[in-house]
């Protein structure tokens, strides 16, 4: 049900089912768009503190039952302990997904694990809160050591305490190291976790389309405005149609002409030579790094000049400017650049290799 396919995946559907009316409003609404796959929607629902609607737990399962019956949409909810996936199963849910707060748990994910060996439903995976793939390629290998082999991995963002546009930060980097790892297993991207508001939607879903996902979850409500959980990122179904509809599916090279195809290798080819100097330039850089540490060494000369850091840190972005390089990136690009020189200048003061870069701060 989850395997890759030649269009993505679409789920929709409340972030939690309220009542039985508004759950089949949303998905008849949703059926009527002739797009969407799957059919989401929150039956427990714990909040990060007390006291707000926390879903109306298993009550609402014979509702998805009859989501199902009218409209022939599978159907999807979250799980959180073994007794959900028990309930889920008997109310024959067809797709269950494993949210960030328990990702981020191996103790709860081998849990849910064991509670579905054998059960051959298909599993999503959401990444954890915290921005750590070891942990959600974990919680997908122990879903494929208990033989589910029907699994996606859902990008729904992570935490960050750096001020942001996001609810939770993309952080496209780690999503993209995931799919290297896991090339067999589908990519679904969170627009409405990402973001957490309508307008940012559209934006993120073809963000994730032009980076190749393999799919959408969107939360959707007939009512958004008084929803009882997540109302500033939920969308009604006739104005998701609208978001699906205008999103771009652009095409992979594979699909293209014989010209373009050729051209690009070209282009690729060209970066590999650009890599290559890149690489070889940091080698020069690095080189002359030792050698100055040397020089201290011998001068008993400290290694944190903070006028030095500086210095390169500013010069180095006015270049980039002048260079229509994005300023922030060499920056960043620099900050790296700077802890490994740290690294090596440590290793030669002190006599011993230092395992990773270091974090003493500023200056060269």
């Amino acid at each position: 049900m989850l395997a890759k396919k030649g269009q993505p995946i679409l789920i929709a559907g409340p972030c939690s089912a309220e009542t039985e009316e508004q759950v089949m409003a949303t998905a008849h609404g949703l059926k009527a768009l002739g797009k969407i796959d799957l059919f989401r929607a929150g039956i427990w629902k714990p909040r990060t503190r007390p006291g707000s609607f926390e879903g109306m737990g298993a009550v609402a399962l014979p509702w998805l039952q009859r989501v199902k019956a009218e409209t022939g949409l599978p159907t999807a909810i979250e799980v959180a302990t073994p007794r959900h996936v028990e309930e889920a199963l008997r109310h024959g849910i067809d797709v269950l997904w494993i949210g960030a707060r328990t990702t981020v748990n191996p103790f709860a994910v081998q849990e849910l694990a064991d509670a579905l060996a054998g059960t051959g439903v298909p599993v999503m995976v959401k990444n954890p809160v915290n921005p750590d793939v070891a942990l959600w390629a974990g919680a997908l290998e122990r879903m494929e050591r208990a033989g589910i082999t029907d699994l996606a991995a859902i990008h729904r963002g992570f935490s960050t305490f750096a001020p942001s546009r996001y609810r939770n930060a993309p952080t496209w980097i780690l999503p993209i190291e995931l799919k290297t790892r896991f090339p067999h297993i589908p990519l679904i991207c969170d627009p409405s976790h990402i973001g957490g508001r309508r307008d940012l939607l559209l934006p993120i879903a073809q963000k994730a389309l032009d980076l190749d996902y393999d799919g959408l979850i969107i939360e959707s409500h007939p009512d958004p405005d008084h929803a009882l959980s997540d109302a500033e990122q939920q969308v009604t179904p006739v104005r998701l149609g609208e978001i699906l509809n205008a999103l771009q599916y652009r095409g992979n090279a594979s699909d293209s002409s014989e010209e373009f195809i050729n051209h690009a290798e070209e282009l690729r080819q060209k970066m590999d030579v650009a890599d290559r100097e890149i690489v070889e330039a940091l080698a020069r850089r690095m080189a002359l790094v030792e050698e100055l540490a040397e020089y201290k060494r011998e001068n008993n000369v400290k290694i944190l000049q903070l006028d030095r850091w500086q210095e390169i840190f500013n010069t180095r972005q006015e270049w980039a400017s002048r260079l229509h390089v994005n300023e922030k990136f060499v920056g960043e690009l620099y900050k790296l650049i700077h802890l490994e020189s740290i690294r090596k200048q440590t290793e030669v003061l002190n006599g011993r290799p230092v395992d990773g870069p270091t974090h003493l701060g500023p200056g060269l």
